[in-house]
Order: C-alpha cells, then structure tokens, then sequence
C-alpha cells in the first residue's frame, strides 16, 4: 500500500520542503506545507543503543516537530527511529531524518511508515492530512 496522498519518502529534505509556490495579494511567493495537528503525546526517539523520551508537538502528513530532549546531540541528516503512542490503540513507530533543530525542537520529516501504519497515521491526520497550510521562517 503506497502513501495516502501519493508521496514517496525519498529525500527527507525534499519532503520537509515540499513547498508549493503561489502568490500573495502584494506578489510575494507564498509558502505552503501540509498542515500541522496539535497534539500532545509520548515520543521515544532511538537510534542504534541511544534512546531519548520526549514530547510531540505537532504532527502533518510529511513530518512531525519534537520538543528537543535534554542531553540530545543529534544532527541534521541522521535517521531516527520514532515511537509515538496515541490513546491506548494507537502506536505508530516510523523512521524519520531530522531537518532542523532549535534549542527546544526538533523537526522531522518521515522516510519509511510501515504499510500497516499509513491508514492509521492518515486517519489520526483526519482533515489535517490533506490541507496545506502558509508559513514562514518569521
């Protein structure tokens, strides 16, 4: 089963970025990203032995933004394991490349959803999933 909305996790960067061009009223280029769902729940980042528990601060149908855990000295590029649970259903465990990082977030962008997850993951999204959004680096 391919992706819900027919994207192929390839580049995290390009999947991160994929912003569609458009104008505002004053000509300016509009940013658009796939909208992002607040949700707060349990992420267990791992990568090889190393393991961090942090916080889901929202998630879209390309990515998900994490609160930075303390001590985590993770780079831009590398994959990490992600284990979300949601309610008492719902565990959705996934890969993802990390495409930014602040001192309190961590952005991800997805690169491998088991086959089994993508409905529910899709489902989670409802709305969310296929509705773009503006944004800016402001």
């Amino acid at each position: 089963m391919g992706h819900p909305i027919g994207l192929t996790y390839g580049d995290a960067a390009d999947v991160e970025t994929a912003a569609l061009s458009n104008k505002d009223d004053n000509g300016d280029k509009l940013r658009l990203r796939h909208a992002r769902m607040k949700v707060e729940t349990a992420v267990l980042m791992s990568r090889g032995a190393e393991a961090h528990p942090t916080e889901l601060v929202d998630i879209s149908a390309t990515g998900a933004l994490l609160r930075r855990p303390l001590g985590w000295r993770g780079d831009v590029g590398e994959t990490w394991v992600l284990d979300m649970i949601f309610g008492s259903d719902l565990h959705i465990h996934m890969e993802a490349q990390v495409t930014r990082v602040s001192a309190r977030q961590v952005g991800m962008a997805y690169t491998h959803i088991p086959d089994d997850k993508q409905e529910p993951l899709w489902n989670l999204l409802g709305g969310y999933a296929d509705t773009l959004e503006t944004w800016s680096d402001d």
